[in-house]
């Protein structure tokens, strides 16, 4: 006959082997759905076509990072789609003349720095890209903004604003970086890229939710620290 004392080991060895087991299935789940997730990410971001030509708005914003960027936004407030444009995320030691240099597209509309273009030097990652362009349009009153960033950074950019600025309405132009191809997996420094984007994404998503759940989305006022710098030609 057991004992009481023989069955307390068996009993707990089920136990620990039942929960083992279960954390095994929710981690290949987890794994499987992320894998998943990533690939869904990834085709429709290279895939994603050239963006259409945006109905006007109250001003634009561009999100420092490849050089497409700063020549499509350019563009879009010489064609009269915005009356100013934000270059959000310039290094603190750079000023108009380095940015035209360094955009071939930018040249012809050099007079734009003199009265139209902010230059946002505070913002170090999407977050502060987020406070900074809500400071910018809450001081000139501007209640829609056409965003240009990159196709495999836009959907955690568009996340990052609607979060600082739910009030704003957010008009997205994304510009396809040449390194994005439909074959993708093809080079290796642009799945490094489209991984590294795909895990920010995810973590920036699962805060938005957990934010809403709790109704704890912060109020942009008290994180409006940011100032912007008006482009100087000097």
């Amino acid at each position: 006959m057991t004992s009481a004392a023989g069955k307390k080991p068996l009993t707990a060895g089920r136990i620990a082997k039942a929960v083992l087991f279960r954390t095994l299935r929710v981690c290949t789940i987890f794994a499987v759905a992320l894998a998943g997730g990533f690939l869904v990410f990834a085709h429709t971001v290279s895939i994603m076509p050239a963006a259409s030509p945006p109905g006007p708005a109250d001003g634009i914003v561009a999100l420092t990072g490849d050089e497409e960027r700063i020549s499509e936004a350019v563009r879009l407030l010489a064609e009269g789609r915005g009356s100013r444009l934000l270059i959000s995320g310039v290094n603190k030691t750079t000023y108009a003349p380095q940015i035209i240099s360094m955009n071939t597209g930018v040249r012809e509309e050099a007079g734009l720095f003199r009265c139209c273009i902010d230059l946002g030097k505070h913002a170090l990652n999407t977050e502060d890209n987020a406070y900074e362009t809500t400071a910018w349009a809450r001081s000139r009153g501007f209640r829609s903004l056409i965003v240009v960033t990159s196709t495999y950074h836009m959907p955690r950019a568009l996340i990052e604003l609607r979060q600082s600025m739910p009030e704003v309405e957010l008009v997205p132009y994304p510009v396809k970086s040449p390194r994005m191809e439909p074959e993708w997996w093809t080079d290796p420094r642009t799945a490094w890229v489209l991984c590294k984007e795909y895990l920010k994404f995810v973590t920036v998503s699962v805060r938005f939710a957990a934010n809403r759940m709790t109704g704890a989305l912060q109020k942009t006022e008290s994180h409006a620290r940011t100032r912007t710098i008006n482009a100087r030609m000097d």
